[in-house]
């Protein structure tokens, strides 16, 4: 008997936990048939809610701000003055004195000539005015002291032949022979008297050989080609023992104070374009030193090959480390707005010069609206009309009445580029 209760206890304390599981499992399926339809709910109403406020949408909040429009471009270092070097003479190039990249000074030696037969010339010439000055000037006073003793001769035998004449001592012919003589002495001492002037200290004679020496010693000078101005040498096409002749260029020197930029600006960005405009410059081979410039020049016509426009910009300041030929980076700045609308160029649809359409979100729906702009580039613009600050427009072109959940993203940079 003492047996038995305790088998019916053990048997109680184990179909116990049977029991409360069954009652759990029943409640758990009870709840779950009420939350199956409340989650399916909730998923219908947020279906719903996106339906009614539509897909979402990106764009920018507008806003007032500076505004500076630049037009950008690459260009290349250039010269407003280029010097061609030639020859003034025929000859053979004995020596090249420098080469591509040099720079040279105000008469400093470029190129030096087979000089033999201009030096002939030289001591020719100067023979010349020696054998003037120290043998034809003693013989021509020489010669003009026996010309003026025989016209003094000349004279005496003439006024002793008419005393002869007077007292019928002589005939008419003699005395007429007298004068004669007298006459043919004072041709010949006038003739002496001019060729000693002429060989005379500062006389024509001698003026026409110093003249004629001076020019042999020009000849023989220009054998000896010098540079006339400041600069650097660009280019180089002759060599030791070239025969040149005038009209060749044989080297290329640009001055160092005339650097300018040269920028071949594409013809659609000139409207904005004008003399006197600030830039920026900037040598690809030297990014960080940032040089300022104007416009100084735009040309009159349009490369039609190209579709391009020359606008040359002067430099404010020497920068001796721009080379001829650099590439370089040109930022122009056109125009500035201190306070202005500006709208992202990829919110703008339909452009038309300066018309454009947006689309503009207001209470949830989109609408389409027509702007006209002002400052306008590449990268942003300027809204003159059709819009305010604080405006939702849209990025990409939706259907006019749609509605959308306009996420904001930020806007760029407020300067057009």
């Amino acid at each position: 008997m003492s047996g038995e209760p305790a088998t019916g206890l053990t048997m109680q304390a184990a179909t116990a936990p049977q029991a409360n599981g069954q009652a759990s499992g029943g409640r758990n399926r009870g709840l779950r048939r009420y939350l199956m339809p409340a989650a399916l709910l909730l998923l219908l109403g947020a279906g719903g809610w996106r339906l009614w406020h539509g897909p979402v949408a990106l764009g920018y909040r507008l806003q007032q701000g500076p505004l500076v429009q630049r037009v950008v471009a690459s260009g290349t270092v250039s010269n407003q003055s280029v010097a061609q070097v030639g020859s003034e003479i025929t000859g053979v190039v004995a020596a090249r004195h420098v080469r591509e990249g040099d720079v040279v000074q105000v008469g400093d030696l470029l190129l030096t000539l087979r000089d033999e037969e201009y030096q002939a010339r030289l001591r020719e010439a100067e023979a010349a005015l020696r054998n003037a000055i120290e043998v034809s000037r003693p013989e021509a006073q020489a010669a003009m002291t026996e010309a003026q003793n025989n016209l003094e001769q000349a004279s005496r035998e003439r006024i002793r032949r008419e005393s002869l004449f007077a007292n019928e001592t002589i005939s008419k012919e003699q005395l007429e022979q007298a004068q004669q003589l007298e006459l043919a002495a004072r041709t010949s001492r006038d003739r002496a008297r001019l060729a000693a002037a002429a060989l005379a200290e500062g006389g024509v004679e001698e003026t026409v050989l110093l003249q004629r020496a001076e020019a042999a010693r020009a000849l023989l000078a220009k054998t000896r080609i010098h540079s006339q101005i400041a600069g650097i040498v660009l280019r180089r096409a002759v060599e030791p023992g070239d025969l040149v002749q005038p009209g060749r260029t044989l080297l290329e020197i640009a001055r160092l104070d005339s650097s300018e930029i040269l920028m071949p600006l594409d013809e659609k960005n000139l409207a904005p374009v004008a003399l006197n405009q600030p830039a920026l410059v900037v040598a690809d081979t030297y990014p960080e030193r940032v040089l300022e410039a104007s416009i100084s020049f735009i040309a009159p016509s349009v490369d039609a090959a190209r579709g391009t426009v020359d606008v040359h910009l002067a430099l404010l300041a020497p920068a001796d480390f721009l080379l001829p030929g650099m590439t370089v980076s040109v930022t122009v700045e056109t125009a500035r707005r201190e306070q202005a609308l500006v709208i992202p160029n990829d919110a703008l649809h339909q452009r038309d010069g300066s018309r454009a359409a947006v689309f503009r979100v207001r209470d949830g729906k989109v609408e389409r609206i027509p702007v006209r702009l002002g400052l306008f580039g590449t990268g942003a613009s300027e809204v003159l009309e059709g819009l305010e600050a604080g405006d939702r427009v849209l990025i990409d072109a939706v259907s006019p009445g749609e509605r959308v959940r306009f996420r904001a993203i930020p806007v760029p940079g407020r300067a057009t580029q």
